[in-house]
């Protein structure tokens, strides 16, 4: 932003008169009354001459010369307590403080006068000091300049020797670089040793911190210590950047996550340059999940250190709320490099957080939430508790149709399959005759189906209760398993009775039994 500056220098001296301050002058022979230590002295009779701002001296008065801060009558107010005898007699000298004469003084424009005086001492003939140089920098157009591609910085801070030049700009020094602004404004700015990352709309670009690229006759870099804070810019590979969404950003080690929600993509910065984590198996969900947030959606970037994962929550805005979208409309996931992947999808959603001292916090609502702990239920989040859900699809030999006769899990006590969903020829079957092969629904209409433990694995037959058409004849109810090509199923636990604190309720494996079959 332009500004004005505007400096001036004048050597010259004020001399003021003031009508109250001429009729003080030094007074002794004031007899005191005995006090104890206080900062009122009583005086033997009142005398106008003492003024304020006076200073008080005698026997029994401190060595530190009090002056006189109020007169009222034969009483007068000190600036320190004292404490004399009733015979002392107390001397006013010049006055040495005037801090309190304003309040006391009434100015009389016809008697008090101010002057400017060039002379020292003003005496005639003295040396006079001359008004010298006036210097001053002004600019004659001051309107604000929007620069959102210019990185500028300022002097030198360090604190160990007391150097703080961070309000200085020297515009006679190269302070200044640009990337191109064809790529958006620049959004975020991340340093790492002797590189600056430089995060704009569309593009990622590193910038040289302390040194300078030097090139070969052959066309090869070389880099060079040089007096430039902020060297030569180079982009990475790839048409990414960071869209508007700044808060997405997280870093571990050398790797860094965001999100480019212009290109529907989550991406990973690391050392083999930007590399698209959202199209290990989510591409369409992303695209769709962008999508529904709004364009003002939150992105909310973060690292759980107890993990080792990049959690991303997406979220719509409040503006967003009402046109095709809900609050309800986020999600909450997870990215594992040791998997490679999109490890897990959670219930909740953080206003923000991060990780410190292998601990993962959020923020919610004013309060800070320690993650993994062992002091409350498996998944409570917020103070609420949540039950625990995984869903996983059985496609072995997808062009063979099956008859799945059995359902197994290796893990904990506690896991219930509360939906197994299988697929129809085509559409036409899925609406006429609307297949719905659900254990819960079993369950709620025939009898209680729980697993059985054998062999320390848990087991269950699966019921066909399909019904075709409408008033027509329900067959099934026996363990004929359920046809088709591929099956969904979704195991769930309750955490209100099996996540008590301190305990883990795991699921390690699952299976089917299925033989082939035909429609």
């Amino acid at each position: 932003m332009a500004a004005t500056l505007e400096l001036k220098y004048f050597n010259s001296f004020w001399l003021k008169k003031l009508k109250s301050i001429t009729s003080v002058r030094d007074t002794t022979g004031i007899v005191s009354v005995a006090t104890s230590a206080s900062k009122t002295i009583v005086l033997s009779a009142s005398n106008p001459l003492i003024g304020v701002g006076q200073r008080v001296r005698g026997s029994g008065i401190s060595a530190t010369e009090p002056f006189v801060t109020g007169v009222s009558g034969s009483t007068i107010t000190v600036s320190s307590n004292q404490t004399i005898a009733a015979t002392t007699v107390l001397e006013f000298g010049p006055i040495v403080d005037f801090t309190y004469i304003p309040a006391a003084y009434v100015e009389d424009i016809d008697v008090d006068w101010v002057i400017e005086e060039a002379r020292i001492r003003g005496g005639y003939n003295n040396t006079i000091t001359d008004l010298g140089a006036k210097a001053y920098v002004e600019e004659d157009k001051i309107n604000q300049k929007y620069l959102p591609n210019h990185i500028i910085y300022s002097g030198l801070y360090n604190p160990k020797t007391n150097i703080n030049n961070t309000n200085q700009f020297p515009t006679g020094e190269d302070i200044t670089r640009s990337v191109d602004p064809s790529n958006g404004s620049i959004q975020k700015l991340y340093a790492e040793d002797t590189n600056l990352t430089i995060f704009q709309e569309s593009k990622v670009s590193r910038a040289l911190i302390d040194k300078q690229a030097v090139y070969s006759a052959d066309g090869q870099a070389m880099t060079t210590s040089g007096n430039l804070v902020i060297g030569q810019i180079q982009a990475y590979a790839g048409n990414y950047g960071i869209s508007r969404d700044p808060e997405s950003f997280a870093v571990y080690g050398y790797r860094k996550y965001f999100t480019d929600k212009s290109q529907n993509a989550v991406l990973r910065l690391s050392q083999d340059g930007i590399t698209e984590i959202s199209a290990y198996g989510l591409t369409d969900y992303f695209r769709d999940l962008f999508f529904n947030t709004g364009d003002n959606s939150k992105m909310a970037g973060m690292w759980d250190m107890h993990n080792k994962q990049y959690v991303l929550s997406v979220q719509p805005s409040v503006n967003n709320i009402g046109q095709g979208t809900t609050a309800d409309n986020y999600a909450t996931l997870a990215f594992d490099e040791d998997s490679n992947g999109w490890v897990s999808r959670y219930s909740y959603r953080p206003e923000f957080g991060g990780s410190l001292k292998n601990n993962f916090y959020t923020f919610k609502s004013g309060g800070i939430w320690k993650h993994y702990s062992d002091t409350v239920n498996n998944s409570s989040f917020y103070g609420a508790i949540s039950p625990s859900s995984i869903t996983f699809v059985f496609n072995d030999a997808p062009s063979t149709v099956k008859n799945f006769s059995t359902i197994n899990y290796e893990g904990g006590i506690g896991w219930e399959m509360t939906s197994m969903y299988t697929d129809t020829d085509n559409a036409a079957a899925i609406a006429e005759y609307a297949q719905v092969n659900s254990i819960g629904i079993m369950e709620a209409q025939l009898f209680s189906n729980n697993f059985k433990k054998k062999e320390n694995k848990y087991f269950a037959n699966l019921m066909n209760i399909t019904q075709i058409g409408q008033g027509d004849v329900i067959y099934g109810q026996s363990m004929s398993g359920l046809k088709g090509f591929y099956a969904t199923v979704q195991f769930s636990l309750d955490n209100s009775l099996y996540g008590s604190p301190g305990t883990r309720t795991e699921i390690f494996a699952s299976s089917t039994n299925y033989s082939n079959s035909s429609y």
